[in-house]
């Protein structure tokens, strides 16, 4: 089996920065420009003009909906959201838009502004009643687009309260390996876990250090949460906990983001997975949609071939059908902003703009 937790390609700059701070930090090479790959390897095109007008239209309406204090997300409950929030940024970043820069890059740094303002003095990442279904889960969608940005903005505020996020996960991780709603050494569950375990991952990528046997700790827990079918279940302790389509995608890119990429838990994974691959006519699996395929192209894309080839068509084709066509955006019961950022960011997977989603 072959191991390795990613390293990425911070800037120059990123790196001066924080080897003056006295963090460790791998060496890096700066990044050569990236071409989109938006052709699969039969020579398809998966990013085709229809698919590019949808992200345009989701983009633009999100852009529309952000509030004026930065952040995204309406409702009685998920109004003003972390998760939310720091998902759509990454959705603009996906674009090819910085900090900044770009059609979006000032919607960026007030989303950006918002999180940081939002970053308490121990690194958590929370807004008070805005985080109805545990505050950890915006804690790692947080951490990971501030650590997305640090790599496109070495901003020293930046970089001081992304190390104090990734330090809380670090500090938080229970003795099973993994994480749940609270930032406290109690239970954990597979999804929390997963969140965090991306946090870290771009964290890493971009030149934070983080223990490796934080890594080791996380894979061991996912891999024991496997069961008979292939697919893997919520907790550990639980006998009657079944698999599922949204947390098996999730467990499957926290091993590739990790560093497995093969194995009997990959193997299992992914032929648990073709029984989940989008139809376009009978939208399966409505609970979690959007977070199921998140993660879903994302472990395809890392497993290649024609698991990617299959999948991202599929997946692309009946977002497509989904999409409202009066304002561009993707409902959810969470809030349409959730829907319309997941959506764009699946879509434009094939760009490869964010170092996250990238192998």
């Amino acid at each position: 089996m072959r191991r390795r937790f990613f390293l990425g390609l911070g800037s120059v700059a990123c790196l001066a920065l924080a080897l003056e701070s006295g963090l460790m930090f791998p060496r890096t090479s700066p990044a050569a420009p990236r071409i989109p790959r938006t052709i699969d390897t039969s020579g398809v095109e998966m990013v085709t003009p229809q698919t590019q007008q949808a992200i345009d239209r989701g983009l633009a309406y999100l852009a529309v909906q952000q509030n004026d204090d930065g952040s995204f997300g309406s409702g009685t409950v998920f109004s003003h959201n972390i998760a939310v929030t720091s998902l759509s940024g990454i959705a603009f970043l996906s674009a090819g838009n910085t900090p900044g820069r770009g059609r979006y890059g000032k919607h960026l740094d007030r989303a950006l502004k918002y999180i940081l303002e939002h970053v308490g003095p121990n690194g958590f990442i929370t807004a008070r009643d805005t985080s109805p279904h545990g505050p950890m889960y915006d804690h790692g969608f947080a951490t990971l687009f501030l650590a997305e940005v640090y790599g496109m903005s070495p901003l020293p505020e930046l970089r001081e309260k992304l190390a104090l996020a990734v330090k809380l996960i670090i500090n938080t991780q229970n003795r099973e390996g993994g994480w749940r709603y609270q930032p406290v050494r109690g239970e954990a569950d597979i999804s929390a876990t997963v969140c965090q375990i991306m946090a870290l991952r771009a964290a890493r990528n971009s030149g934070l250090f983080v223990p490796k046997d934080t890594i080791d700790a996380c894979v061991l827990y996912v891999q024991k949460c496997q069961v008979a079918d292939g697919g893997l279940r919520y907790q550990l302790d639980s006998t009657v906990s079944p698999s599922a389509f949204p947390r098996s995608a999730a467990a499957l890119v926290s091993l590739y983001s990790a560093g497995v990429y093969e194995g009997r838990t990959i193997e299992r994974g992914l032929k648990y997975m073709e029984g989940f691959i989008p139809t376009g006519e009978v939208f399966r699996h409505e609970n979690n949609y959007f977070y199921g395929h998140y993660y879903a192209v994302q472990a395809m894309w890392h497993a290649g071939g024609e698991h990617w080839n299959r999948w991202f068509p599929a997946i692309r084709d009946e977002l497509l059908i989904r999409q409202m066509p009066n304002d561009g955006s993707w409902p959810d019961s969470v809030c349409n902003e959730y829907g319309t950022a997941m959506a764009c960011i699946i879509l434009q997977m094939p760009n490869h703009y964010v170092p996250i989603f990238q192998r």
